[in-house]
């Protein structure tokens, strides 16, 4: 049996939304729902990343909300952007295997009303607010920049190369209605930009804003007969670190290689093709320098190669894999990997409007763990 994405739908992104989590990640499911022509009675299972979306947005709640009326299965896999856009492994292996005949996933964010700021997460570990906060070196723009400095050591990195990236961006944004940020953005303006974290700039880092994102699968079969065109999940691949989220970004000895070239390979043999044969990328792209080090694990630039690939032109709207198509987490909005997901579908059934990538048939998308919040009270 082979899965496909058959519904996708999103909130409109707002820097501030007065609506709790829940009430967002309805709104998507519904949308996405509506996009398959589907309703929550029809729905009876639920694959989403592991804890926000367990405490925020809990899937018995939100199958009340959308009228589910049997829940056959639930799954929840790894954090932020990774586990979201893992999800489509879990949705994938329940159709599959029968325990469920259509998944919905989901994921939204309130960065606006998050209690004590969003770094506030480093408190809450031992470790960091014993040995890193004390120092300043906590938060993700932090430990960014030193993956940054890193990868400039070993290979060399300029200002113009990683600004690519959010040129790249800014660029897609521009043709995405809807994108948090539209305004052209040119190399000049983005060398204008203040540095928040050597050699990080604001631009290089995401958005902060409210919204939700969501997705629908059910199997090739029974997506014949729904109004869109199916987008079939070719394969998946999950990958790992043998460190703890709170050892991850300050005491990793592979300080510029993500776990993305684990799963990378994985899903390209599960789906039988390589990197050639991609049309269109979605990388998870919580800060350009993650960008850079996604694109040679996945093996569309050569080790140590990303950052002068991207500036190459490659990555744009003209040029060879066009990247982020919507914006990414950079411009568009941060919905971690579920907003990516929405785009790779969006790009494959052709209907991206001015941002649409001529003869788009193949799409990866990549996620990667950026920070977690821990829900209290």
């Amino acid at each position: 049996m082979t899965a496909a994405i058959v519904g996708v739908g999103e909130t409109e992104p707002r820097w501030q939304d007065p609506r709790p989590v829940r009430e967002l990640v309805t709104e998507a499911v519904r949308r996405a729902l509506a996009d398959a022509g589907l309703r929550g009675a029809d729905v009876d299972g639920v694959a989403t990343e592991a804890y926000a979306m367990a405490t925020d947005a809990p899937p018995d709640e939100i199958g009340c909300a959308i009228g589910m009326t049997d829940r056959t299965f639930v799954g929840h896999i790894s954090l932020a952007g990774a586990g979201t856009v893992g999800a489509l492994q879990l949705a994938k292996l329940a159709i599959d295997s029968g325990l469920a005949s259509v998944v919905i996933s989901y994921y939204g964010i309130s960065l606006s009303t998050t209690a004590g700021g969003v770094y506030a997460v480093h408190a809450h570990e031992p470790a960091k607010a014993a040995l890193e906060m004390p120092f300043g070196f906590y938060g993700q723009p932090v430990y960014f920049a030193a993956i940054a400095q890193r990868y400039a050591h070993d290979y060399g990195l300029e200002p113009q190369e990683l600004g690519s990236i959010a040129v790249s961006a800014r660029a897609f944004a521009e043709r995405t209605p809807g994108a948090l940020r539209r305004e052209p953005l040119d190399i000049e303006g983005y060398l204008a930009n203040p540095i928040v974290a050597d050699p990080l700039r604001k631009l290089d880092c995401c958005l902060m804003n409210d919204g939700a994102a969501a997705f629908v699968l059910t199997s090739l079969d029974r997506a014949r007969d729904l109004p869109k065109p199916p987008v079939i999940v070719a394969g998946t691949g999950f990958g790992s670190r043998p460190l703890t989220q709170a050892t991850y970004f300050s005491q990793n000895p592979d300080y510029t290689t993500l776990p993305s070239a684990i799963s990378g390979p994985r899903a390209f043999a599960s789906a039988g093709i390589g990197p050639s044969d991609v049309d269109v990328a979605e990388l998870y792209d919580c800060f350009s320098m993650s960008t850079i080090m996604q694109l040679e694990d996945l093996g569309f630039a050569p080790r140590g190669d990303g950052a002068r690939f991207a500036a190459s032109g490659a990555i744009g709207p003209k040029g060879r894999l066009p990247v982020n198509t919507h914006g990414g987490l950079l411009s568009h909005s941060y919905t971690v990997g579920a907003g990516h997901v929405v785009e790779a579908v969006r790009q494959v059934r052709g209907t991206r409007g001015d941002a649409q990538v001529d003869g788009a048939e193949v799409a990866v998308v990549a996620g990667l763990v950026a920070f977690r919040r821990r829900v209290t009270g």
